[in-house]
């Protein structure tokens, strides 16, 4: 063996068992079993039945299934309408430095420690006309309002309980990487007389980009799972207002007791996320790339 060669030590991956293990047995053997149970109709314990991809022709057909899908694509989309945008001018808000800084943190971070079945909880009396502050004050300002027989109201104080949830996530990575900007850009920025927009046009939301890269797709990938919430606030209704995919999912699997075609859509619903949380973080990468390559030119 030359001496400029380093041996290399193999027994190394073994330090890393422990996580494939971990792996297989916590993601691996769940998803094979749900792949397993997707292609087949599980008559008994004793009895299945081979069927191929008719489970997943089966829900593609259901109709419910759509109305649920457009449910949550309008829900997801709308979260990240409003809340990274909110969550950017909370953060830009926030003092910057000494014991208000540190009050302010742990205000804005304190919806975050609450369990999401009381937030729905909260949401449920806080709606109510008799008891509830905001539904008595919008019945005082001679609002019809009723999250359990209007469906329009239904959806839109689930996204309020959204929102009023989770901004504060994306406010606190906002925070942290509006504190990872180097004050020589802020000098610079003051030597050219740059106006308050242009300096978060330029230097604020540039340098933030990454963690609100982080925040999309948090928000994105948390808010197409949401079930708690909505389920304890308004159980899916009126109707089907406020039915998303993950309701959708539970009224299969543990409603209906239909194991087979639970699967199929659990898998279709695991690539619905991974191709939704695809296409988003490619638009951010295209959308960073030329405004670098603007700022280059310019």
């Amino acid at each position: 063996m030359s001496p400029q060669t380093k041996p290399v030590n193999q027994k190394a991956w073994f330090l890393i068992l422990p996580v494939f293990l971990c792996v297989a047995f916590s993601a691996i053997l769940p998803l094979m079993t749900v792949v397993n149970y997707s292609v087949q109709d599980i008559i008994s314990p004793e009895r299945r039945v081979f069927v191929g991809t008719e489970w997943f022709a089966a829900v593609m057909r259901d109709e419910d299934l759509h109305a649920a899908l457009w449910n949550q694509l309008r829900f997801s989309l709308a979260v990240l309408a409003v809340e990274i945008p909110l969550g950017i001018a909370l953060a830009l808000c926030m003092p910057a430095a000494g014991w208000k800084s540190s009050a302010v943190l742990v205000t804005v971070a304190l919806s975050l420690l609450i369990p999401w079945n009381v937030v729905g909880t909260i949401w449920q009396i806080f709606g109510r006309a008799d008891i509830g502050l905001m539904g008595h004050a919008l019945q005082a300002l001679g609002i019809e309002y009723s999250y359990t027989g209007d469906a329009t109201h239904a959806w839109l104080t689930v996204l309020l309980m959204d929102v009023w949830h989770w901004t504060p996530l994306v406010a606190l990575l906002a925070y942290a990487g509006l504190r990872s900007i180097p004050d020589a850009y802020y000098q610079a920025a003051r030597i050219d007389g740059a106006s308050k927009l242009a300096v978060f046009r330029h230097i604020q939301l540039p340098k933030m980009r990454g963690v609100l890269m982080i925040a999309v797709l948090l928000r994105f990938m948390d808010s197409f799972m949401i079930y708690t919430e909505p389920f304890v606030l308004t159980g899916g209704g009126p109707g089907n207002a406020t039915t998303f995919l993950s309701q959708y999912l539970t009224q299969k699997a543990v409603g209906q007791f239909d194991l087979g075609p639970a699967a199929a859509f659990s898998l279709i619903y695991f690539l619905i996320i991974l191709l939704m949380c695809f296409i988003l973080y490619n638009w951010m990468q295209r959308l960073g790339a030329a405004e670098k390559e603007g700022a280059d030119h310019a």
